[in-house]
């Protein structure tokens, strides 16, 4: 049985149990995040570690652990699972009280764990022939850059777009195409890889970043700027990029072909010198 990190102590997935009472449970009062490790290394942990220290802060919840003690977990876990890739969950809840109430407690005693998981990627077949998306509204809340586990709207979207026969959906809100439902948006506009700025409706995703950084040192042009839904179905190219997910291209999108409706040659690039970033220890 795979090892499970609950609260300073390793154990068997198992047996790894939290309260009734816990407030992630209850009222998703909790932040996460999600790491690669690909050959035994972690894949920008830091920027990870960064993003859910950011979001702890932002929700009014310490972090337990530092920095290095969150790397030492990473490491012993993906040791104890042996695969090529894997990622590593790590959630950090305000705890468990004797009752349920939607007060915050005065002092707050968190929860926290993390375990792992065999990733699966790059999928063969997304590489060759990319996903299917449709666009659909963006019903979430108003803080989508906080990494919380409030996602049952993301969870709604991507079975609406199961049941129609796509891979993901991209979110629109106030004519602006915002996001995945687990995944940042990029398009290529006139020669242009374009994301929107970071702001409170879509996650500062950490492969995205990384993706504009490897764009910028290729003398590719990148500009941050709104996405709107009427210039979307334009795009030469589109891609959904997530940790897990690395850069998926997106070759339909509601039912229409996205450039010639193969993953295009920007993509073809940026996802080689992606794949060489995973094994540069600058990274990790």
């Amino acid at each position: 049985m795979p090892l499970a990190y609950l609260n300073g102590n390793y154990l068997d997935q198992a047996d790894a149990h939290l309260p009734l009472t816990d407030r992630g449970l209850l009222f998703g009062d909790s932040i996460y995040e999600v790491i690669p490790v690909y050959h035994g290394q972690p894949f920008q942990a830091r920027a990870h570690l960064a993003r859910l220290q950011q979001g702890l802060q932002a929700i009014h919840i310490t972090n337990p652990l530092s920095q290095d003690d969150w790397l030492q977990v990473i490491s012993t876990l993906s040791a104890d699972t042996p695969a090529p890739a894997q990622s590593i969950y790590i959630q950090v809840t305000r705890g468990a009280y004797p009752e349920r109430a939607h007060k915050l407690p005065a002092q707050p005693q968190s929860n926290f764990f993390a375990f792992s998981k065999i990733l699966h990627t790059p999928d063969p077949h997304i590489q060759t022939h990319g996903l299917h998306a449709i666009t659909q509204p963006d019903v979430r809340w108003h803080h989508c850059d906080l990494k919380t586990t409030n996602l049952l709207p993301n969870v709604l979207a991507l079975a609406t777009a199961h049941e129609q026969g796509a891979d993901d959906a991209i979110l629109v809100r106030d004519g602006v195409a915002r996001e995945g439902t687990s995944s940042n948006l990029i398009a290529i506009l006139d020669g242009v890889l374009t994301t929107s700025p970071d702001n409170p409706l879509l996650l500062p995703g950490v492969t995205r970043n990384l993706i504009l950084r490897l764009a910028a040192e290729a003398g590719i042009p990148c500009a941050r700027r709104d996405i709107h839904i009427d210039v979307l179905p334009q795009a030469d190219e589109i891609w959904l990029t997530s940790s897990t997910r690395e850069i998926a291209p997106v070759t339909r999108l509601d039912q229409q072909p996205v450039g010639d409706g193969t993953p295009g040659p920007v993509w073809q690039q940026i996802n080689t010198l992606y794949q060489a970033a995973k094994t540069q220890p600058d990274n990790r």
